[in-house]
């Protein structure tokens, strides 16, 4: 009132159903597109601006022996690929990372017996919605 004594209270609201339900699809289609990912029948792997490892799905570890949790954020090149391919392995990746593609690129790795494995690479830019290499 006029003499400022609490008299009640105003309540101001927003109906945020619809943001709601917004949010909630692409938190729905972000997931859909993780298990695409993750359960492919190739192998796809993701390395960020650093050459560290930041995806690695399933048929990668199918094939290589190394899970996802052990490859997470150690250098693809340093630690997978074997002395004398790693100037042209790194050279493909940096390429990618600066917006040159390379295609059916054999990419020859270390599995976790020692042995090595060719995979056929097909290198492109990863990218995040605002542009910035992930």
């Amino acid at each position: 009132d006029a003499a400022g004594t609490i008299v009640g209270v105003v309540g101001v609201g927003q109906d945020i159903t619809a943001i709601n339900q917004s949010q909630a699809e692409l938190t729905r289609v972000a997931n859909d597109l993780r298990l695409l990912i993750d359960t492919a029948n190739a192998p796809i792997f993701g390395i960020n601006a650093e050459g560290r490892v930041n995806e690695w799905n399933r048929k990668m570890a199918a094939i290589t022996g190394f899970s996802k949790d052990e490859v997470f954020g150690k250098d693809l090149v340093d630690e997978y690929i074997s002395d004398e391919f790693r100037e042209s392995v790194r050279q493909v990746l940096d390429d990618a990372l600066h917006g040159q593609q390379t295609d059916n690129y054999q990419l020859p790795l270390f599995t976790k017996d020692g042995d090595r494995v060719e995979v056929l690479l097909n290198a492109t830019t990863r990218v995040d919605a605002a542009g910035t290499i992930v």
